[in-house]
């Protein structure tokens, strides 16, 4: 795990060292161990090192071809390199290190661009050809690692973070009126988009290719397509999906560094612990509990530890987030406000002290179902498909008004009468964000509201929806999750927090096998009628008990109105009220203190749009302050 940055440069200049040397220093968190800057033919390739991989000097980079025409940068973890690498010697390749980055590069020296497609592996990738003056930037197919890049000055840019672009000169620093939106809808800045107007994302499975010329194209390689369900028998899924995700786990336990686990007593995290004992190795499992018993999963944690005899490490969140929020949030070079980046980030730091890299249970969610909004969901629809619409019209007109009242279950009923009206894609939308849409026009200003235009972010979700051509309603639901919230939201959240700690993560459950694989199985073998992750569950039902089996899921969810009544009060007071100038560039002020003080006399639970103002305010003092 790396960072890696750089940028074309049609006229050489002295000072392009200094300058990759400055955006290397921005990523030196994710690469601690070296650092390195190169000038090549019309580029400088920059990289910050996590050894993980063949620790000696030779794996250090950017890395250059043996007759210097080619070089590359590298971010990432290949998984099947070894068997990669067998092939290529059995064509008369030689290799110099034991790294999987030289295998890369030989791969795409030989084959091309294409070789990415045989990669099973967490990546993101600049490959520089001397003699053609053309760059590729890859990024693996889930969007486990992040590429950004900029065009200015007849250069492209591009890193791993955002503010390692940020340390060159001139790069405008133009807020986008719609990502701003976005954030506040979703909590995060959604694929291509950044918060700045200029500066992207490249997308998962995607490659970006420059000509010498300057002329950039961009072609998707591979996306969590769902394909027509395959005929197959629930005894089958669960065999095959057993056998993948025990690969998947080997896999990714290749390592010269001390390796853990997170756990976190929920299925997904408790099945990866269960392949990784299989080795017989006593597995380093570590654990975030709250004081809150509501938030607290430390006891299921803890008897997956005690059945697997894991070298177990819990801590206990009961004070001092504000105190850390801050330093947290300088590693979130935009606006993110997904709450559970400070238990991520907490773990991360906690398995850091004993390991290096650590296997988790991300993805199971977004691939099998285990969301509690795709049961809400499902209600919701088996309500919708029971009334007429003219009566779901009628019922549209009245919401408004009862979730207005402070009656919590009055507000339940305005919400759910909101949502029966609506079409399916725009419902999953309300279901799915953390936005009132009556919070959102009574909080804007109207500078920012004639600024927005018409623009609604919905049409991100309802486009993702619309893409998938089925009548499968659920299947639709999964590959709007997998395009959006995975990579945006979980994955985002994932590399920020570990690799603010110099610790690598692995998914065994985000192997792409595992995608398409679950991508074909009919709907009604992950969701039926509420019971969620049903083959998932079922595939791992020998290794678990009951009681992880079959309860509910918590992730790492936060006492979030709590915390905004106490721990977190004065910081948002500050943040909110004190500072506050990039807030009032987009909010009333008065309307933003009506909406905290319903909150602290708990009239209303606006802990999610308080929260997400709070963090956009921390992360506009840093950047724009």
């Amino acid at each position: 795990m790396c960072g890696i940055a750089g940028f074309t440069t049609e006229y050489p200049s002295g000072t392009d060292l200094d300058l990759g040397r400055s955006m290397v220093g921005a990523l030196r968190h994710r690469g601690p161990d070296a650092q390195g800057v190169m000038q090549l033919n019309g580029a400088v390739f920059g990289h910050a090192r996590l050894s993980i991989i063949d620790l000696s000097e030779a794996g250090n980079q950017p890395f250059v071809s043996e007759d210097g025409r080619y070089a590359l940068v590298f971010n990432g973890e290949i998984y099947n390199f070894q068997k990669l690498r067998r092939d290529l010697e059995e064509q008369g390749v030689r290799f110099r290190t034991q790294t999987d980055t030289e295998v890369v590069l030989t791969l795409l020296i030989r084959e091309g661009v294409s070789a990415v497609e045989k990669l099973n592996g967490m990546f993101a990738i600049a490959f520089w050809d001397n003699e053609a003056g053309t760059l590729d930037l890859i990024r693996d197919r889930i969007g486990k690692k992040p590429v950004y890049y900029t065009e200015h000055g007849g250069q492209l840019l591009f890193a791993s973070e955002l503010k390692a672009l940020l340390v060159c000169p001139n790069v405008p620093r133009d807020i986008r009126p719609d990502a701003v939106y976005d954030f506040f809808a979703y909590q995060y800045v959604p694929d291509p988009k950044t918060i700045f107007e200029n500066i992207f994302k490249l997308e998962p499975g995607s490659h970006l290719h420059r000509t010498r010329a300057g002329l950039i194209k961009i072609r998707r390689y591979w996306s969590p397509e769902m394909g027509e369900p395959e005929s197959i028998s629930m005894e089958n899924a669960k065999a095959q999906l057993l056998d993948l995700i025990e690969d998947a786990t080997k896999q990714r336990m290749i390592s010269d560094v001390p390796l853990g686990a997170f756990l976190s007593g929920g299925v997904d995290s408790s099945g990866v612990v269960a392949m990784m004992a299989k080795g017989g190795k006593t597995v380093t499992t570590c654990s975030i509990g709250f004081k809150e018993k509501d938030f607290n999963e430390t006891e299921f944690a803890q008897a997956v530890a005690d059945q697997y005899r894991t070298d177990h490490r819990v801590y206990t969140v009961s004070e001092g987030v504000a105190e850390r929020l801050l330093d947290i949030c300088r590693f979130l070079d935009e606006p993110f406000a997904d709450p559970s980046l400070v238990p991520t980030f907490l773990v991360s730091e906690l398995a850091r002290q004993d390991v290096t890299v650590a296997l988790t249970g991300d993805g199971g969610d977004e691939i099998f179902a285990g969301y509690q909004k795709y049961a809400t969901d499902w209600r919701e629809t088996q309500l919708r498909n029971k009334f007429p619409s003219a009566f779901r019209t009628v019922m549209g007109q009245l919401a408004p008004a009862l979730r207005k009242v402070p009656n919590k279950y009055l507000r339940r009923a305005g919400s759910l009468m909101h949502s029966l009206s609506l079409d399916p894609a725009k419902a999953f939308y309300v279901t799915n964000t953390s936005l009132d849409d009556h919070i959102w026009q009574l909080l804007l200003n109207d500078d920012f509201r004639q600024t927005l235009g018409d623009y609604h972010p919905s049409e991100l979700t309802e486009y993702a929806y619309h893409q998938r051509d089925s009548k499968d309603h659920l299947s639709r639901l999964l590959y709007t999750d997998m395009h959006t919230y995975l990579p945006g939201d979980i994955l985002v959240k994932a590399d920020r927090m570990s690799m603010a700690n110099s610790l690598e993560l692995r998914s065994p459950l985000l192997d792409y096998r595992i995608i398409e694989f679950a991508n074909r199985l009919p709907s009604a073998l992950k969701f039926h009628k509420g019971d969620k992750k049903i083959v998932l569950r079922k595939a791992l039902s020998p290794l678990l008990p009951p009681e992880i089996l079959n309860r509910k899921k918590m992730g790492f969810s936060t006492p979030l109105a709590q915390w905004l009544r106490g721990e977190l009060k004065a910081i948002a007071e500050d943040y909110l009220f004190h500072k506050g100038e990039g807030l009032a560039q987009l909010f009333r002020k008065d309307h933003v203190k009506l909406v905290w003080d319903q909150h602290q006399k708990g009239l209303f639970d606006h802990s999610a749009v308080l929260w997400t103002m709070l963090m956009y305010e921390i992360w506009w003092q840093r950047y724009l302050g």
